[in-house]
């Protein structure tokens, strides 16, 4: 099934029923109706958990709404106008020798005269540099330095290579290491570069770093903000048993962290960066590869951004939950409420032939990456640059406020563990008792 559903994602028709079955392996598939009929309950009791989850978070951010006392919302600046910063995008060539990686990086200058604080973009499973230009530029016109790196095993080039039969899988486990490897190693480099490239000046602030990131690149932030892979969740997660009974599709990658813990001892997988002093993780897979032990490490600000129709990294095992494990008192659940997994993403170039989608597994695209661009610059302005004005755009009431029809907003400063479990009647969110149809 895996496979079909992979190569039906590279058909002109992209990812439907019926290019599933074509591609299905075998001649031939038998369903058992009473287990299939089992499927559907268990199914339909989990979507039902997540829409009571989703309901609970949209009637916290009323709450908190209601709770603040900001009468002018509508005299606060538009952050969706571009800034008044020209900004020069380069593109850069690093190579660490040591992991044999080379990372094509886009850098984004902005013409300012003071200290440039930086923010690293990573990007998500399948995708590239590209695909996030649209926030780059969008934070450069405000005063920001920007890097985009291509994060090379688990880019645009290596789903590819999976769908033309050049790879067998799309990204290797040594990717949960990688990823962030890389964006320090980049950082490190900048760092030299300050001083001697005449493009930088000496402008970037290399100390006061934050860094956002989508799906896997939403694993790679919180990684580098401090969570760590947590092999004994991992390892009680991703037994034979669960994952037969599993819906969440994003465990199964997570899984292939296991295979890290085999030559190293987990103390050798602190991926944080000291420099990285906030993170935005939007629809990031976090249970098990890093489970309440790993994000409770996270001392940094957070905001994660979850979407209600996510069906790869499911909102509520993967960002709902686990927001209300984060220790942290300054942190952020932003829910798009209609948006999938693949909403935020931006359009990508053209001549790097990426797998197109058909527009009802991205929904209201232009209105999530506008949500992108008008909460991530007063997070970065407070957590990274210390911009006080720019609080009250991160608050229930300012999210409300901007919410669309086509594209719901919530957003929540807390949210109780206890209460939601309760609320849910749950035990754990990445299984359900059902059995596989043969």
């Amino acid at each position: 099934m895996r496979s079909a559903l992979i190569l039906a994602s590279g058909e002109s028709g992209g990812l439907t029923l019926l290019n599933v079955l074509r591609k299905y392996p075998s001649s031939s598939i038998h369903l058992d109706v009473a287990q299939t009929l089992e499927i559907a309950t268990e199914l339909d009791k989990l979507v039902n958990q997540t829409h009571r989850a989703i309901a609970a978070v949209s009637q916290k951010s009323k709450i908190e709404a209601a709770s603040i006392s900001q009468p002018n919302l509508s005299q606060l600046p538009d952050l969706q106008v571009p800034g008044k910063f020209k900004s020069q995008k380069y593109i850069l060539k690093f190579f660490d020798s040591r992991r044999n990686r080379l990372l094509l990086t886009d850098v984004y200058i902005p013409n300012v005269q003071s200290l440039a604080p930086v923010i690293v973009i990573s990007h998500g499973l399948g995708l590239d540099s590209s695909n996030f230009q649209y926030l780059a530029t969008h934070l450069a016109s405000y005063g920001f330095a920007v890097v985009v790196p291509n994060h090379p095993g688990s880019d645009a080039k290596q789903l590819h290579s999976l769908l033309n039969g050049h790879a067998i899988e799309i990204a290797e486990p040594s990717e949960f290491q990688d990823r962030p490897l890389d964006v320090t190693y980049i950082l490190n480099q900048l760092e030299k570069g300050n001083q001697s490239d005449s493009r930088f000046k000496g402008r970037l602030n290399l100390q006061q770093v934050g860094v956002f990131g989508q799906s896997l690149g939403g694993y790679t932030a919180l990684a580098l903000a401090g969570a760590k892979i947590n092999f004994q969740q991992l390892k009680q997660d991703c037994k034979p048993a669960a994952l037969q009974n599993t819906w969440n599709m994003s465990l199964l990658l997570q899984c292939r962290a296991l295979e890290l813990s085999i030559s190293k001892t987990d103390k050798d997988y602190n991926l944080r960066d000291e420099r990285v002093k906030a993170a935005i993780a939007v629809n990031p897979v976090t249970s098990s590869i890093f489970g309440k032990a790993g994000l409770s490490q996270i001392k940094t600000p957070v905001m994660i951004v979850s979407s209600s129709d996510d069906a790869v990294a499911p909102a509520l095992s993967e960002q709902i939950l686990p927001f209300s494990w984060l220790a942290n008192s300054q942190k952020y659940l932003v829910m798009l409420l209609g948006g999938t997994h693949f909403s935020t993403i931006g359009n990508g170039n053209p001549a790097n032939q990426q797998v197109a989608l058909p527009a009802d597994m991205i929904g209201d695209a232009s209105q999530a990456r506008r949500y992108m661009n008008v909460l991530s610059l007063p997070f970065f302005q407070t957590y990274i640059v210390g911009k006080s004005q720019y609080t009250p755009y991160l608050n229930a009431a300012y999210a409300q406020s901007i919410s669309s029809k086509s594209l719901g907003l919530s957003l929540v400063k807390s949210l109780n563990t206890t209460e939601l479990v309760q609320l849910l009647d749950i035990k754990g969110a990445n299984t359900v008792k059902k059995k596989s149809p043969t």
